[in-house]
Order: structure tokens, then C-alpha cells, then sequence
């Protein structure tokens, strides 16, 4: 792209309008086809991606605490009905009301917890993510711990169910565990992403669980009682550097499935799509924490974007007058209806059936500019990007 007025006249632009597009089409009879012309907008796709695709459920509860289904059921039904890649139990440290907290008993309940998931876990083929789901309030009310082992411990503070800003803050600072909330824009148990300090904002959201959506307020995928300033966009729009995951919350041994006879979008659970090294601890973990997570409804699909060649969850420098290549590749078991581009919660480009695109965005709006992708298939299962941060130097 070398027309010296290009950016004066265009916010968007196209390989298609390239100088080697421009020299085909208007080249005469020289011998070039469409296929030439494909091959002028290849040449600015990212190279293959360094990583691989996996699929995971990293939200889901057993009968250790308000579930229906023992631990060596849920395991099984992800591993080999689901046929996932990935998988983290989360149950809930209070235990269940009327029944022991995790921690208590011996062996305790987190002890039974730690042995199983190193017992489901096999390198390269299923790996098992040590997780629980605790209390926080006031600050998140429900929010979920994840290791980078199968031996941590659980966090425990000044009082069980509830976080001082302080505990918060060191959780929040720790390498080997992740935080992530969930139900952050229901009633009862918000989270005020548009209020709380944005070193205290997670680095992850759950943006889908099963038939909830906390992307923005009155966002169509809502079915619960929700409020405002609890939702991802609250929290984006501040400077928080936060990505997504999905999880069903499945509490019957269903995770990942779904869910024939309820209504839409009740029946289609949330999942996680991670690029990763490997399907290992290191390798999921790092994954998510590096933010290189996609949230998605239903059976897995691949969401490929790239800005510049960079991965979703990453943040780069680019000086003003460099262009802005956005990419995006849509790999489904069914046709794709759209693919919305979002920048700074702005909805800028809309492309329809189309399951890959590249184009250009002449237009830095602020000292960061944040982009992810809001992918829409024909069955009506959505998909969401952790963002892509741009700094203008």
C-alpha cells in the first residue's frame, strides 16, 4: 500500500488496492487471473501460527461441593464424551451450604481434588488445571483460582468468603495462579468493573458461561437479572488489559455439551479455546495467563486473530503512521453469518459470511487502541477474542 494519499482519503483499506492488485487489473493483456489476484492479498496474511488449538471447560462443580456428579464423572465426561483437550474443576471452597468447606477433614476435599487432577492428567493428551472457585466479597463474588501445579494451596484470609484489597492485591501479583470472575454483571453477586481500581481488574473475564453474556450491558445473550458496570466493556474501556475465557458452570456432569430441549441460548454452554505451545500445565497456563484465549458457545471452532502478526492477548508499540493489519481466520463445522471487528467497544467493521478477511485501519483514536473480534456462526453461536493492544509511540 504506497499511495501517498491513501490515508488522507480512507479510514479502511484493502490488499485488494495495492500497487501489485492495481498493476494486474490494469495490466492489459498480460496472462493474470483471479487467482494473481488472490495471491496480492496472501502476501500480507501473517505467516502459519507458531501455536496449536486446544479446547477446554475451566469452569464446572461436583457433588465435593454444589454439583451433581462425582470428580472421576466429570473428568470423564469432558476427556472422553466431549473429547476436550483441557479441563479445570472448580468447585466451591465453601463446600456447599450445610456441607465442609474444601479445606476441611483428612484428607480433605482439596486433597482429593489435587490427587485426581494429577490422576486424569496426561501430558499431550488431556491436561487437568488445579482450580476452585472462591468467595470474594466485597470485591468479586465469585472469582476462580487457577494453578500452574497440582500442589498449591488454597488462599485463605483474614475471613473465609470474603478479600481485603490488600489479599486481593497479592493474589493479584502471584505467578502461579489466575484469577478470573465470573457472574460479574448478576444482582447478587457483581462486581463493579466500571468502579474498582484498575490494578485490582482481573486479567480475564469469563465473558460466557451458559446462556449469560457479561460483553456489555443489554448485550442479547443476557438471560439473568444483570446491572450495569459489571460488565467487560466496563472494565476494557478503563485500560484493564483483560482477556476472556468461557466455562458452563455445569453443575449436573454436562459441561461442554449441548443441552438438547432448552431454549436458546440456554443451550449452548460456554467453552475455551486456547493457543498453546503444548497441551500441557505449562503449556494451557501459560496460554491463558498470556491471555491467548478466546470465549465461544457450543461444540469447538477455531478463531484465528492476528494484528500485525500479533496473537490475541498481546500488546505491541507502533509508531502513528505504520498501517494497522488486522486478520482474522474462521475455521467451523458451519457457515460463519459475521464477524464483527470491535475498537475501543466500537463495533468498526461488520463483514458478513465471511470466514477470513485482512484489511488495514488508517486510524490510531487513543495512546491505546484495543481490538477484538465478536464472531457470529449461522446456528447462533457467538465467539469472543481476548483483545489486541495497540500503544501509538
Amino acid at each position: 500500500m504506497k499511495h501517498p494519499e491513501r490515508k488522507k482519503a480512507k479510514i479502511f483499506d484493502t490488499p485488494g488496492r495495492c500497487c501489485a492488485f492495481t498493476e494486474i487489473v490494469y495490466g492489459g493483456k498480460n496472462g493474470r487471473t483471479y487467482a494473481d489476484l488472490s495471491k496480492t492479498a496472501a502476501a500480507f496474511f501473517p505467516p502459519a501460527p507458531e501455536y496449536n488449538i486446544y479446547f477446554g471447560d475451566v469452569h464446572g462443580h461436583t457433588d465435593l461441593s454444589d454439583g451433581r456428579i462425582d470428580v472421576d464423572g466429570y473428568y470423564k465426561n469432558l476427556r472422553d464424551t466431549v473429547k476436550l483437550d483441557f479441563a479445570a474443576l472448580t468447585d466451591h471452597d465453601h463446600g456447599g451450604v450445610g456441607k465442609d468447606e474444601l479445606w476441611a477433614g483428612s484428607p480433605s476435599k482439596w486433597d482429593i481434588i489435587k490427587s485426581k487432577a494429577k490422576e486424569y492428567y496426561k501430558p499431550g493428551k488431556f491436561t487437568t488445571l488445579l482450580a476452585y472457585e472462591r468467595d470474594s466479597y466485597p470485591y468479586y463474588d465469585n472469582l476462580i483460582v487457577y494453578y500452574n501445579n497440582h500442589d498449591g494451596e488454597m488462599i485463605r484470609g483474614e475471613k473465609d468468603g470474603e478479600f481485603t484489597e490488600k489479599e486481593l492485591r497479592a493474589a493479584l501479583e502471584r505467578d502461579d495462579i489466575i484469577l478470573i470472575p465470573h457472574d460479574t454483571y448478576y444482582l447478587p453477586a457483581g462486581a463493579a468493573l466500571s468502579k474498582l481500581g484498575v490494578s485490582l481488574l482481573t486479567p480475564l473475564i469469563e465473558v460466557y458461561s451458559n446462556g449469560d453474556c457479561a460483553e456489555y450491558f443489554g448485550n442479547p445473550l443476557m438471560t439473568e437479572t444483570y446491572i450495569r458496570g459489571g460488565f467487560w466493556q466496563d472494565a476494557l474501556i478503563r485500560g484493564a488489559r483483560m482477556g476472556c475465557v468461557g466455562g458452563s458452570d455445569n453443575h449436573a456432569g454436562k459441561g461442554g455439551r449441548v443441552l438438547e430441549g432448552m431454549p436458546y441460548p440456554l443451550n449452548y454452554q460456554g467453552l475455551t479455546g486456547v493457543w498453546a505451545k503444548e497441551n500441557t500445565v505449562k503449556g494451557i497456563f501459560e496460554a491463558i495467563k498470556s491471555r491467548r484465549t478466546y470465549a465461544f458457545m457450543g461444540q469447538p471452532f477455531t478463531v484465528e486473530l492476528r494484528i500485525n502478526g500479533h496473537y490475541m492477548g498481546e500488546e505491541f508499540d507502533l509508531d502513528a503512521g505504520s498501517d494497522r493489519i488486522i486478520y482474522f481466520k474462521i475455521d467451523s463445522d458451519i457457515p460463519v453469518r459475521r464477524v464483527t471487528v470491535v475498537k475501543n467497544n466500537k463495533d468498526i467493521a461488520v463483514i458478513a459470511c465471511k470466514a477470513m478477511e485482512c484489511f488495514f485501519d488508517y486510524e490510531p483514536e487513543n495512546d491505546t487502541d484495543y481490538y477484538y473480534l465478536r464472531v457470529e456462526l449461522s446456528d447462533g453461536r457467538f465467539a469472543w477474542t481476548s483483545p489486541i493492544w495497540i500503544n501509538t509511540i
